[in-house]
């Protein structure tokens, strides 16, 4: 009886898994490349196309494989993604850029779930929405599912909105830095984009396109904005202890008001500090990095093979009114707090 159930948890891994691997070919195609849209952004496409067409048709056995991938691969891919950072990184970047950062995500995160609140919408759909814009997209959107257990399908729609207006702030940047729109010496404009772009591959993308000095500057600083999904899920974890003790309407059987530590969140950062300490090779790291980022699709994948389009409808247009939003802060506010704080720090 083990064996059969174990191997039908391992029929839902592997249908996760040969989805991720399409998505990672589907990533490489030159119209997809060009948009530097991620094998992750493809892959929780792919599984919404699964779940709104073959989903009824496979055994419901597969289905704790797929929640499999959906919570504890998606642990081990956010513990691993501190490979890509290091202290060496804060130190060449400087009190500038670390002080944008912290206003940025904060005000990102406090204004968004505020306005989430003005326009009635659901709690955490603005949540997921604000930490996604505020500090690094689609990976900052799993961490905080993963906090605070909510449904699959709100996971979808915040990614959604922010691969949209991240996408459209990719483009958007070179045009207006090229055609003196925004007028910033290099190192400014590098803090700017990397404070400001949603996902690290919108930074890349757009930071390649205005030049190399631009480019370094702004990955670095769109990595401490990573850093900070560290302090931002242990304060969800305390959050949602709290809401869980006020709340009358809750499963008596929870544990109120326990604080549920993300240990992954904390993995995470373990992992930034090791990787600071040891000068691993370069290929291992390249190894690593790309086993992590198939990790993080198959995570994809399964939640959007929890999402139907019918909960699309379901969380309306209130969403993308808050990532619209969201975005223009970023685009104007952050201009403002870059140029504000950089020239007096530098």
């Amino acid at each position: 009886m083990f064996n059969e159930k174990r191997g039908s948890m391992l029929h839902g891994i592997l249908l996760i898994a040969l989805f991720s691997c399409a998505s990672f070919y589907i990533a490489e195609a030159k119209v997809i490349s060009n948009l530097s849209l991620s094998p992750m952004i493809i892959g929780i496409l792919l599984g919404m196309l699964y779940a709104n067409s073959l989903r009824n048709h496979l055994p419901a056995t597969w289905v704790p494989g797929i929640q499999f991938c959906a919570k504890k691969l998606l642990r081990l891919g956010i513990i691993l993604y501190g490979f890509r950072l290091t202290f060496q990184d804060i130190i060449l970047v400087g009190a500038p850029g670390i002080i944008v950062d912290i206003v940025v995500v904060v005000v990102t995160i406090v204004g968004g779930v505020f306005i989430g609140k003005l326009l009635k919408m659901d709690e955490d759909i603005a949540l997921l929405t604000a930490i996604g814009s505020g500090i690094c997209g689609a990976a900052a959107i799993l961490g905080a599912e993963s906090t605070i257990q909510t449904k699959p399908y709100k996971t979808a729609v915040a990614v959604a909105t922010v691969v949209i207006f991240g996408t459209v702030a990719m483009f958007i940047y070179p045009i207006f830095y090229a055609n003196g729109v925004i007028l910033m010496s290099p190192e400014e404009m590098g803090i700017y984009t990397g404070a400001t772009l949603h996902e690290v591959a919108h930074t890349v993308g757009a930071g390649n396109s205005m030049g190399q000095d631009i480019s370094n500057t702004a990955i670095i600083v769109k990595m401490i904005r990573v850093m900070m999904l560290v302090p931002v899920l242990l304060f969800l974890s305390w959050w949602a202890a709290r809401k869980t003790k006020h709340d009358k309407t809750a499963d008596p059987n929870t544990p109120k008001g326990k604080v549920a530590i993300p240990w992954f969140a904390l993995g995470f950062l373990l992992v930034i500090v090791i990787n600071s300490l040891i000068p691993f090779p370069v290929p291992l790291i390249e190894t690593v990095n790309n086993i992590d980022t198939f990790l993080l699709t198959m995570a994809m994948v399964a939640l959007g093979a929890e999402t139907s389009f019918d909960k699309f409808k379901k969380a309306g247009p209130k969403p993308f009114l808050l990532a619209f939003i969201l975005f223009i802060w970023l685009l104007f506010g952050g201009y403002f707090v870059t140029r504000a704080v950089a020239p007096m720090l530098m």
